[in-house]
């Protein structure tokens, strides 16, 4: 039958309490019995020895002192009543008949002899008693010396079994117990302890042994499916026309798809594992790949025996919001390139196209208005009013249409050459004058003097100016007031263009110089979205910077900036 650890505790701390309390009973019955037999000695043994002292100091003064004879007799009295020994009454009896004596004469000195001898015979008696009870208590003495000692000596020893063999029943269990936690913890689910214990350990071993059976027989059933799983997901990220690579939380490599290794020309049995940033060392994609750019711009990889073009998506892996790993994928958006190339070409050729008839039209329009051809009525000059501002505004959409193909074919032609920013705000402002006379808008330029000629290419920074001045004529109430400016900024020139109208929400300004993009509730039928997005173009591509500050209900203000020839 075994012992609960509860049973063991409880009955080692009953034996030390058994044995504390045989310990001090035994320590005072010593002390106690130590106490009584020096106190009898002194009672009475002692007080005899003082009365046989007195008693002969008595005697020598019973010529000299009256008063000697009453103090030997009240001593006398005293010893008989304080008779302990053997033999010490038969003295005490002698010494009362021969003071008998002494009394019929108390000057007759003849038996003083007699007196002493029986007070000698009375102190020899009482000496020899306190020898012996000294004895006794010495002995005594002894003996609870010896049986404390024993006493000691046993308890001593069983705390020492406490101490050596309690931690061990108590830490021994825990230590495995925490092997074994650990052990799962680490997913060790084969990892079982065996404590051949009876108690609340053996039970907790058994527990723990059941726990680790459990997961052990759950992580069985899964793995299998896991398996499966993942099979299937290679499987799947293999048929994918996408290069995918698989990174973990210290940038080494997991897996690539089939795509990734034929655009990197390498083996995933080959690299699995290894450091991505010591493999990008060696190749250029990969290091392409890994570096961090603000800007998503896409990439021109040699691939299927033609130049191809992809996308990076970098993905983030997280567990409870903490990143484990990395996903790149590599998009093909070949085809949409080519659909994309295919559209711009369609668009220059067109807008091309349509560019000299719209002309021409134009050009007949205004003939008509000539009175040399004849006189027109009042709802003929509305119409060809009306054909001369759709002919404008077909020509504004064609120019901006090829201006956009420029920009999508990366073939934006540049005739940089030293220019006076005054020349570029008077152009600008020239040509808007007609535009703002009919809503009422007064243009106030303020160039400033001594300004240093810019490197630019003067007709596309006319056309950005006069972008953002119509912009601002459009949007600016009438009778109000629009102001153009060019100002010196250490090494470049600043060209800004202010206006009060309603202003430009804040969550729009990050897209307002996206293509196609139109702030809403504008209610702008008549412009592409594309002015600013081509103007931002023309400005970066001469090494500028344009920018956009608006506040909602005060007005806009857009901005540029270049280098100074």
């Amino acid at each position: 039958m075994s012992i609960r650890l509860k049973t063991k505790l409880s009955l080692g701390l009953i034996f030390l309490f058994v044995v504390i309390v045989l310990f001090g009973v035994s320590g005072l019955f010593y002390i106690n019995r130590l106490s009584e037999e020096g106190r009898q000695v002194l009672k009475n043994n002692q007080e005899s020895l003082l009365y046989s002292n007195r008693m002969l100091q008595s005697l020598e003064n019973l010529r000299t002192d009256k008063n000697a004879l009453d103090v030997f007799k009240d001593n006398l009295k005293k010893q008989q009543g304080n008779i302990t020994e053997i033999g010490e009454k038969e003295a005490t009896d002698e010494l009362a008949k021969n003071f008998n004596e002494l009394l019929i004469d108390p000057k007759d000195s003849s038996n003083y002899v007699d007196i002493r001898r029986s007070i000698y015979k009375i102190q020899d008696l009482n000496e020899l008693a306190i020898l012996r009870k000294n004895a006794i208590a010495q002995h005594t003495a002894e003996n609870a010396t010896q049986a404390l000692t024993m006493v000691f000596t046993i308890l001593t020893l069983v705390s020492f079994t406490f101490i050596f063999n309690l931690p061990g029943i108590i830490s021994g269990p825990i230590s495995s117990l925490s092997e074994g936690i650990l052990a799962i913890a680490g997913k060790n689910y084969k990892k079982r302890i065996y404590l051949r214990q009876g108690d609340e350990f053996g039970d907790l071993a058994n527990a723990f042994n059941i726990m680790a059976g459990k997961l052990d027989e759950y992580e069985s059933s899964n793995l299998a499916k896991i398996k499966f799983e993942k099979s299937r997901i290679e499987t799947i990220i293999n048929q994918m026309r996408d290069g995918i690579i698989g990174l973990d939380e210290k940038r080494n490599i997991l897996f690539l798809n089939a795509v990734s290794e034929k655009l990197l020309g390498l083996k995933e049995t080959e690299i699995s594992g290894r450091y991505a940033p010591d493999i990008a060392l060696k190749n250029d994609l990969m290091r392409t790949l890994l570096r961090n750019d603000p800007e998503k711009k896409d990439l021109k990889i040699y691939a299927d025996d033609k130049e191809s073009y992809f996308s990076k998506d970098v993905l983030e892996v997280t567990n409870n919001a903490e990143i484990i790993g990395q996903v790149i994928v590599l998009r093909n958006i070949t085809p949409f390139h080519e659909l994309n190339e295919a559209k711009t070409n369609f668009i220059a050729t067109v807008s091309h196209e349509l560019k000299t008839p719209i002309s021409s039209i134009k050009m007949s329009a205004r003939l008509l208005t000539d009175l040399r051809v004849g006189q027109l009525n009042g709802e003929q000059q509305e119409l060809i009013r009306s054909i001369t501002d759709d002919a404008d505004r077909l020509l504004k959409i064609t120019g901006e249409l090829l201006n956009m193909s420029q920009v999508e074919t990366g073939n934006i032609q540049l005739k940089l050459q030293p220019a006076n920013p005054a020349t570029i705000v008077d152009q600008a402002v020239q040509a808007v004058a007609f535009q703002a006379q009919q809503k009422g808008i007064r243009i106030q330029a303020a160039v400033a003097d001594n300004l240093p000629l810019i490197q630019a290419d003067v007709e596309k920074t006319s056309w950005v100016l006069i972008n953002f001045l119509t912009n601002a004529i459009k949007y600016s109430p009438d009778q109000s007031g629009v102001e153009v400016a060019a100002y010196r900024r250490e090494d470049q020139v600043e060209f800004l263009v202010t206006d009060h109208g309603r202003g430009i929400d804040e969550k729009y300004l990050p897209r307002i110089f996206e293509r196609y993009f139109k702030v809403p509730g504008t209610h702008d039928r008549n412009g592409t979205g594309l002015g600013l997005s081509i103007s931002k173009e023309f400005i970066e591509a001469q090494g500028g910077r344009i920018w956009v500050s608006s506040q909602l209900g005060e007005g806009s203000r857009f901005g540029f900036r270049l280098t100074a020839a």
